[in-house]
């Protein structure tokens, strides 16, 4: 399917070296979480991309996860940026300075909506802020495990459960709750095409990145009487608009898993994310 639109992106890296994460910051502490609104340079405020998921990698760093298809730039695409060199700051308190950097981002390689299965971005947070489960909306609990479900195609095998895929059968009753500047919303997995999830869930223009959870069966829906709030375990970002019905769609949870625990099979120690979990700090 044709996209016919995409998220926010930068035409390019910010190259400025800048305090990286491990200096320490004289200000209070900060909140990293879920559905978090972020930019790439104080100049372009309205080039934004939103944060998916807030947790910890395999290797002790504090990790934030959005789409890769926000940035653009072959010299850093799909490679780890040791480098301080993309700053990402926190769209609506500029002033605080990074709240990390980009460690890694895949290169959406001439796709509207960014690469199929890969597409994502890790960045590294800054020693000064503290990793949040809970958004707006969203309370996030763990990752989402699909026992038995059909293994992401970024899988190494044997697959683990979270590297597994929602089931899509015509009366199955998976559906994903997200959050963005249309407030919270929840909708079924319609289709599964190599682990991007089409959903009734609504996003716009500058969601690109943000936060999608599973409906635990039986849990509350998001309603006027509960505050909107939703929790469940983390299910995948939001990825962009397509030529479809319904036209949402949402990179898996299970790809990104999946894509880190590869790479870093290959590359052992140096992968940012390898291993993520998300935070339980609230």
């Amino acid at each position: 399917m044709r996209a016919r639109w995409r998220g926010a992106f930068v035409a390019g890296l910010v190259l400025t070296l800048v305090a990286g994460p491990g200096t320490a910051r004289a200000e209070p502490e900060k909140r990293v979480h879920n559905a978090m609104q972020i930019i790439f340079s104080p100049s372009y405020p309205d080039s934004f991309c939103t944060i998916g998921a807030v947790g910890t990698d395999d290797y002790g760093r504090k990790i934030a996860i959005s789409a890769g298809h926000c940035l653009r730039d072959p010299q850093y695409a799909d490679r780890e940026i040791h480098e301080n060199v993309a700053p990402v700051y926190h769209r609506q308190d500029v002033a605080f300075g990074p709240i990390g950097y980009v460690r890694y981002f895949k290169d959406p390689e001439g796709s509207m909506t960014g690469h199929l299965t890969r597409d994502y971005m890790i960045i590294e947070l800054v020693a000064g802020v503290t990793p949040s489960a809970q958004g707006p909306h969203l309370r996030q609990a763990g990752e989402l495990e699909v026992p038995g479900g059909t293994p992401s195609p970024n899988a190494l095998s044997p697959a683990p459960d979270n590297e597994r895929l929602l089931g899509v059968a015509w009366f199955n009753t998976n559906e994903l709750v997200v959050s963005g500047q249309l407030g919270v919303w929840y909708g079924r997995v319609t289709n599964n095409t190599d682990g991007v999830y089409q959903c009734w869930a609504k996003h716009r223009a500058g969601d690109s990145g943000g936060p999608a959870i599973w409906h635990v069966p039986g849990s509350d829906y998001p309603s006027e009487g509960n505050g909107f709030q939703a929790e469940g375990p983390w299910a995948g970002i939001t990825k962009g608009i397509i030529l479809g019905v319904p036209q949402f769609v949402y990179t898996s949870s299970a790809n990104i898993l999946a894509d880190l625990r590869a790479r870093d099979a290959a590359d052992p120690g140096d992968v940012y994310g390898a291993g993520f979990e998300v935070t339980d700090n609230l």
